[in-house]
């Protein structure tokens, strides 16, 4: 991408205010309830109107790490924020508590939002904390959001599905809840089942999840691609291969959060780029 379409898109990611249009037909927050709502991946662009709706009216927000100041900045004035994120490596807030916070908030009739970054449904956790809401009695509303898998690569140039590469695709997870042990997924019908695979939380199993694709015999020099704090001003992409992976995502510094495709069309990042960052695409 050249230097001048590089400057316009940074001068598009300005703190320049929506303006103040009224949209009918969105729902009421009433007391005692809880909506769980997905933040996208952290574009503040990338939200839903019903979530722009939700923040305006809760009495309490309870979001997780992914969720940025500048999404945040869009609740309303007495809106009470609590932050529930939970970081691979870090002290964090159990499960439990969480769900516990959504009940207590609620049983007093507050009007309670849970924000989480992507979408509350995939890879997020949400449907536990629904079931809990259920047991309580407690009602819910839920709110769809963008989920990286699909937003992460599409701001990076690359399509998931492409008529000429791939008729399917898959979402995995590379972290898994509790046992952290990615290899004991079926990574070989895993590899078989589609040609394109879209990780979630895979950077620190990266080494594992590329030997274990090789093994399943998908080729060393496959194209992949790593994106890092997608959407957001500081992406980052790298595009690589599956037996160089590892290591050159090491030597380029990476760091969680990133999303990582597998496949074919990784090599679309080379020639569909169209957000800057503050890196482009490194080879």
């Amino acid at each position: 991408m050249d230097k001048k379409k590089q400057e316009i898109i940074r001068l598009q990611l300005t703190d320049t205010p929506l303006p103040d249009v009224q949209i009918s037909g969105l729902p009421i927050f009433l007391p005692g309830w809880v909506w769980l709502a997905g933040a996208g991946p952290g574009d503040p662009g990338l939200l839903t109107l019903h979530a722009v709706n939700a923040m305006q009216q809760a009495d309490v927000i309870i979001h997780d790490a992914l969720v940025s100041e500048d999404i945040l900045s869009i609740a309303g004035g007495d809106t009470e924020i609590l932050y529930a994120g939970k970081r691979g490596g870090k002290p964090s807030m159990k499960q439990a508590d969480i769900t516990d916070s959504l009940v207590q908030h609620a049983k007093i009739g507050k009007k309670v939002l849970r924000l989480k970054g992507g979408d509350p449904f995939v890879f997020g956790r949400g449907g536990e904390e629904v079931e809990r809401l259920v047991e309580e009695e407690i009602s819910f509303r839920l709110i769809p959001g963008v989920t990286s898998g699909i937003a992460g690569p599409e701001y990076a140039g690359i399509p998931v599905t492409h008529r000429d590469v791939n008729h399917a695709v898959s979402f995995v997870t590379g972290h898994l809840a509790g046992s952290g042990e990615t290899e004991l997924l079926d990574w070989e019908s895993i590899s078989k089942a589609t040609p394109v695979i879209v990780v979630y939380m895979a950077m620190k199993k990266i080494d594992i999840i590329a030997d274990k694709l090789i093994q399943a015999g998908r080729s060393p020099d496959e194209a992949v691609a790593i994106i890092t704090q997608a959407t957001t001003p500081h992406q980052k992409v790298l595009t690589t291969t599956l037996h160089k992976a590892a290591s050159d995502a090491k030597n380029a510094g990476l760091e969680p959060p990133s999303i990582i495709v597998f496949g074919a069309v990784a090599s679309f990042a080379e020639r569909l780029a169209w957000f800057g960052g503050d890196a482009g695409v490194q080879k």
